[in-house]
């Protein structure tokens, strides 16, 4: 019918936890059905001794530039400069460096502020940041990094040290799981059963679980042939290179504002030209 919902009819798996609940109802409201199994949480960092000491840094306005990996990661920051007494001088702080985004995340929590980007990196990928401040001259300049996850940003952290930047890198949240191994493997198994049109990633962290659990409980193949057979969509290149690195190709990914509307109208389009395996 021509005014039939362009996802009516499709089963799309979501491993999101953060903003499950906004993607499902975008989701539903096109017509489809959705399978929630979040993969992570995101909790504050176990020690936040090094978080301390990184807000006291900037606090005192001892950073030259700030680069932003994720929004979650500058909400947390504050967060812990609240609880900790430090909220008014972390904000003059903030507002006293150059701020550098990776994408429009970070872009947007600074927008919440009252601030702005002052540098958004060209792509949102840590080789977007790095294109774009090499042309830069950062020789001794302070630049607090706030990374995404533990993941240390070896690439990133290594392109300031060569462009004679003191780098100063910090962790204010880590990745947990969401969900029982059990309700994962369920996840798996209904992938390979051919009962699930897409799934949807919204984070490396996600695929990073995924496939943990895959390996874990001996479903390694099992995953890597069920999502040959399904739609696999990615927020943006981030997690596209994360599921490129396992060797699974992305079917749909927004062409530009990687954010989770534009996610779902990228399902919408994707699965509305292409055949249901239930069919």
């Amino acid at each position: 019918m021509a005014n039939e919902k362009p996802l009516a009819g499709r089963v799309i798996a979501l491993p999101e936890t953060r903003e499950l609940e906004r993607l499902v109802g975008l989701l539903e409201a096109d017509g489809a059905t959705t399978l929630s199994c979040p993969l992570v949480s995101i909790v504050d960092a176990p020690d936040s001794t090094l978080v301390d000491i990184w807000l006291a840094t900037l606090a005192n306005g001892e950073f030259d530039d700030l680069i932003f990996l994720t929004g979650e990661g500058l909400v947390r920051l504050l967060a812990r400069a609240e609880r900790t007494g430090l909220a008014v001088q972390a904000l003059a702080g903030l507002k006293k460096a150059r701020r550098i985004t990776r994408g429009p995340k970070p872009a947007r929590a600074l927008h919440e502020l009252g601030l702005a980007t002052d540098v958004p990196a060209t792509q949102p990928t840590t080789q977007g940041i790095i294109d774009t401040l090499s042309p830069m001259n950062l020789t001794g300049r302070r630049i607090g990094v706030q990374l995404y996850g533990t993941d240390p940003n070896e690439r990133l952290m290594t392109f300031l040290a060569s462009a004679g930047a003191i780098a100063i890198p910090v962790a204010p949240y880590i990745y947990a799981p969401a969900s029982h191994e059990d309700k994962v493997a369920g996840l798996i198994e209904g992938l390979a059963n051919g009962g699930i049109d897409a799934i949807a990633f919204t984070s490396a962290s996600q695929v990073d679980r995924l496939f943990q659990v895959a390996e874990s409980r001996q479903l390694l193949e099992v995953l890597i042939g069920a999502l040959s057979r399904c739609q696999v969509a990615a927020v943006g290149p981030i997690v596209f290179e994360a599921l490129a690195d396992r060797g699974v190709r992305t079917d749909i990914m927004p062409e530009k504002s990687f954010v989770m509307k534009r996610l779902t109208n990228a399902l919408a389009e994707g699965l509305g030209r292409t055949p249901s395996p239930q069919t």
